[in-house]
C-alpha cells in the first residue's frame, strides 16, 4: 500500500490494493464472468451491470420468467458507482422539483417523492427475500449544519420541503442538543433527521444482485465493451441493437444503463457528465472513540456545506467519508480504476476530523474515487421509445442508490407496455439538451466548483448564503 505521509494515508485505489474501493477490499473483487461468445439475439439488451442494469433485469425476469434478458458489462457487474458509493439507501432525489412539477403537476412530484420513500423499504426487502447481507441499518438521515448561513438555509429548505409531500414524520429539524444525543459533531448549530435511509455495504448489494439475476436466468457477460448503440432497423429485421468488441447483440429493446461511463458509447459523449466524488476510510475505532462521538443508530449523515460530504459509520466501527476532490476531467474521462489525488485525500481528512476530533489520531486506510452521471438540467430521468427500442435510465448526481431500484421498477412496466402509478411520475420521457463541447464544459465545471468552495469559505463569516452559490446554481443549471 502507498503512502503519502499524511498519517498514512493510502493514495492508490486499483485491483492490488484489494479492490476499486473499500467495499471491494473488504470482501474481494469477484471472477469475472465469461464475456459475450459472439452475436446474439435477446428480447432486451442492458448496456452496463450497475444497480440499474441489474434492477432492470430482476424485476423483468420476476413479471415475465420467459423473457430472454442479457446484461452487457465492460468490467464486472458493480465496477462502477454501484461498488463505490458512500452507502446511503436514501429517498433524496436529483434534480429541481419545481422542474419535475412542470411536466406533469405538482401532485406527480410529491407522488415521486413517496415513490421515493417506498422504494428504501423495496430494497430492504429484496435483499432480505433473496439473502443478500449488504450490512443494511436503517438508521436514518442527518444533515448537519455547522455556521449559521447552513443553519439558515437548512431551516429554509425545510419550510420548502414541507409544501413537496415531507410531513414532520419524513423530516424534522433537531436542535443542537438533539443531534448530540444522536452523534457529536463539532461546531454544530442543529440539524435535520429524516428516518428515510438505511446504511449499505454497496459492493455486497452489487454482488449479490448479480448472483440473483443470474440465478433467474439473465445472461451476464462481463469483459464485454459496448462500442455503440444503435435504433431499430429495417435491416436488422426491425431489432436495436448494441455493438460490442465480441459481437452485435439484438434485441427488441436497448437500454442504457451507463450512468457516469456514458460518454464512453459512440454519440453519447455530452449526452451525461461525469462527475468525479471521492471516498477515504478510517481503520476501525476503538470503543473510547465512539463513546465520545456517538453514533450507535448508524444515521447516514451529511452537511450543508456547498461542497458538501458524506458519511457513514460502518458496520465494522469505520467512519467513511466522501466529497467531490477533482470534480471533472477534461474530455468527460473518467478515474483510473479507482485512484485518488493525494490532495484530495488531505481535504478529506481534514473535514472528517474537523467533524470529528475525537477521530484525530485514526488512521486512513483506503481512498478511491468514482463517477456519476450529471444530466445538463441536473434531474434524473428514466425513459424508453418503443419506436426506436431505445431506453435508459440515470443522472442520479449522486442520490442512485436507491433511485435505481425505482428506475428498475419503471423500465419494467415501460418494456412491458404497463400503464402504472410509475409510468405516470414526471421523471418519466425527460430529455434535456446536451453539454457544452470543450474546452467550455470543463471550464463551466471548473468556475462551479471553485464558487462553491468559496461560498463555503465565507459563509463561516456571514449569516447568510453567499452570492457565489448563488452564482455557481445559476451557471450549472441547477
Amino acid at each position: 500500500m502507498s503512502d503519502n505521509g499524511l498519517n498514512g494515508v493510502p493514495v492508490t485505489g486499483d485491483f492490488a490494493n484489494g479492490g476499486l474501493s473499500f467495499w471491494y477490499r473488504q470482501i474481494g473483487v469477484p471472477a469475472q464472468r465469461p464475456a459475450l461468445p459472439g452475436s446474439r439475439d435477446y428480447d432486451v439488451a442492458i448496456v452496463g451491470g450497475g444497480y440499474t442494469g441489474m434492477w432492470t433485469a430482476y424485476y423483468l425476469k420476476k413479471a415475465q420468467p420467459g423473457l430472454r434478458i442479457a446484461i452487457l458489462e465492460r468490467e464486472f457487474a458493480g465496477f462502477g458507482a454501484s461498488g463505490r458509493n458512500g452507502g446511503w439507501l436514501s429517498a433524496e432525489f436529483a434534480g429541481s422539483r419545481e422542474r419535475h412539477a412542470a411536466a406533469r403537476g405538482r401532485q406527480a412530484m410529491i407522488d415521486l417523492q413517496h415513490a421515493m420513500f417506498t422504494a428504501v423499504d423495496e430494497v430492504i426487502e429484496v435483499a432480505r427475500a433473496e439473502g443478500i447481507d449488504a450490512d443494511i441499518r436503517k438508521g436514518g438521515l442527518i444533515h448537519v449544519a455547522t455556521n449559521p448561513a447552513q443553519d439558515r438555509r437548512m431551516r429554509s429548505n425545510l419550510a420548502a420541503l414541507r409544501t413537496w409531500g415531507f410531513a414532520e414524520q419524513d423530516m424534522r429539524l433537531l436542535t443542537a442538543a438533539e443531534l448530540a444525543g444522536r452523534i457529536r459533531i463539532a461546531g454544530a448549530l442543529s440539524a435535520t433527521y429524516s428516518p428515510h435511509c438505511a446504511r449499505i455495504q454497496p459492493a455486497k448489494l452489487a454482488l449479490g444482485l448479480a448472483r440473483v439475476v443470474s440465478d433467474l436466468g439473465v445472461d451476464l457477460f462481463e469483459g464485454t465493451t459496448v462500442t455503440e448503440i444503435l435504433p431499430r432497423t429495417p435491416g436488422r429485421a426491425g431489432r436495436a441493437a448494441a455493438v460490442t468488441d465480441r459481437g452485435t447483440v439484438t434485441a427488441e429493446y436497448v437500454i442504457r444503463a451507463t450512468e457516469g461511463f456514458t460518454a464512453s458509447i459512440k454519440g453519447q459523449h455530452r449526452q451525461w457528465l461525469p462527475m468525479n466524488s471521492s471516498m477515504i476510510v478510517t481503520e476501525p475505532l476503538p470503543d473510547e472513540v465512539w463513546e465520545r462521538i456517538g453514533w450507535q443508530e448508524y444515521e447516514l449523515l451529511g452537511d450543508e456545506a456547498h461542497a458538501y460530504c458524506y458519511a457513514q459509520r460502518t458496520a465494522d466501527g469505520r467512519i467513511a467519508i466522501g466529497g467531490r476532490g477533482v470534480p471533472y476531467r477534461y474530455g468527460s474521462r473518467t478515474d483510473v480504476r479507482g485512484a485518488t489525488q493525494p490532495q484530495t485525500v488531505a481535504a478529506l481528512r481534514k473535514i472528517l476530523t474537523t467533524l470529528f476530533p475525537a477521530a484525530a489520531e485514526a488512521r486512513i486506510q483506503h481512498s478511491w474515487c468514482g463517477v456519476l452521471g450529471v444530466p445538463r438540467d441536473w434531474c434524473s430521468t428514466v425513459h424508453l421509445d418503443h419506436t426506436t427500442g431505445l431506453g435508459w435510465a440515470g443522472g442520479y448526481v449522486g442520490s442512485g442508490v436507491t433511485t435505481t431500484n425505482l428506475a428498475g421498477r419503471t423500465l419494467r412496466d415501460l418494456v412491458l407496455r404497463r400503464d402504472t402509478e410509475l409510468t405516470a411520475l414526471p421523471w418519466v420521457g425527460r430529455q434535456v439538451r446536451q453539454w457544452e463541447p470543450e474546452p467550455l464544459r470543463w471550464i463551466g465545471v471548473q468556475v462551479i466548483y471553485s464558487l462553491f468552495r468559496a461560498a463555503d469559505r465565507r459563509e463561516t463569516r456571514m449569516e447568510g448564503t453567499s452570492a457565489y452559490a448563488r452564482l455557481a446554481n445559476l451557471i450549472a443549471g441547477r
